[in-house]
C-alpha cells in the first residue's frame, strides 16, 4: 500500500463513488463492528456461567466474520482504485481520511487476531467453538499469562477503534450538513445535499 494520497479532480456535474461491492463490504462492516463492540461490553460484564458463554462465542463468531471480511475488503481495494476526492476538499483533509482508512485496515484485522491468541492463551484444547459448533483452531504455544496481556492490548485498541468510529462519523457528519461539500456522496447511500448524481468507480 502506497502512501500517495488521492488527488482531488473537478467533477462539475458528477460525484465518482466506490463500487457497489465496496459500498456492500463498507456497510456490512458497520453493522458487524457496531454488533460486536455492544456484545463485547455486554459478556465482559457478565457473571460467569451459561449466559455468558453464549455471549462469548457470539463475540468470537463476529470478530472472525469480521477478520475474513476485512481481508476480503483489502483485496479488493488493493484491486480498485477508491474514487477521487471533490476538488473543494482541502489536502489536509483528503491526508486525514487517507490515514483514518489505513488504520480501520489495521484494527479490523489485528482486533480479531489479538483477541485470538487472547483466548489461545493457557488453552486445554486446541480449538474454540463458534456459534453453530463450527471449531476455530487456537494459536499453540500461547501461555496462559501472555494471553492476558495480550487481552488486555485487545481491550487497548478496542477503544482506540471506538475513538476511530467517533471521528469518522464526526467528518461525515461535517461534510454533510457543515461544510456542505461533495465529499459526501463517495459512500452511498449519502448524497450531496443537492441531489448530484453519483457515478460508480470500478
Amino acid at each position: 500500500m502506497t502512501t500517495t494520497v488521492p488527488e482531488a479532480v473537478p467533477q462539475p456535474d458528477t460525484i465518482l463513488r466506490y463500487n457497489n461491492v465496496a459500498v456492500a463490504i463498507h456497510w456490512t462492516t458497520v453493522v458487524l463492528l457496531l454488533t460486536q463492540v455492544y456484545v463485547g461490553f455486554t459478556f465482559h460484564g457478565m457473571e460467569p456461567g451459561p449466559e455468558r458463554g453464549e455471549w462469548f462465542t457470539w463475540h468470537k463468531t463476529i470478530g472472525a466474520t469480521i477478520l475474513i471480511l476485512s481481508l476480503i475488503r483489502l483485496a479488493w481495494r488493493l484491486a480498485h482504485k477508491p474514487p477521487p476526492f471533490p476538488i473543494e476538499l482541502p489536502r489536509w483533509e483528503r491526508i486525514a481520511a487517507v490515514w483514518n482508512h489505513r488504520i480501520f485496515y489495521f484494527l479490523l484485522i489485528v482486533l480479531p487476531l489479538t483477541g485470538l491468541l487472547a483466548v489461545s492463551g493457557g488453552a486445554d484444547e486446541a480449538t474454540t467453538s463458534l456459534v453453530g459448533g463450527i471449531p476455530l483452531p487456537l494459536i499453540p504455544g500461547i501461555s496462559e499469562a501472555l494471553g492476558e496481556t495480550i487481552g488486555g492490548i485487545h481491550e487497548a485498541l478496542v477503544r482506540i477503534t471506538i475513538a476511530l468510529i467517533v471521528l469518522h462519523v464526526a467528518a461525515a457528519l461535517k461534510h454533510q450538513f457543515f461544510d456542505r461539500t461533495r465529499a459526501e456522496g463517495r459512500m452511498p447511500p449519502l448524497r450531496e445535499r443537492d441531489g448530484t448524481p453519483t457515478v460508480p468507480v470500478n
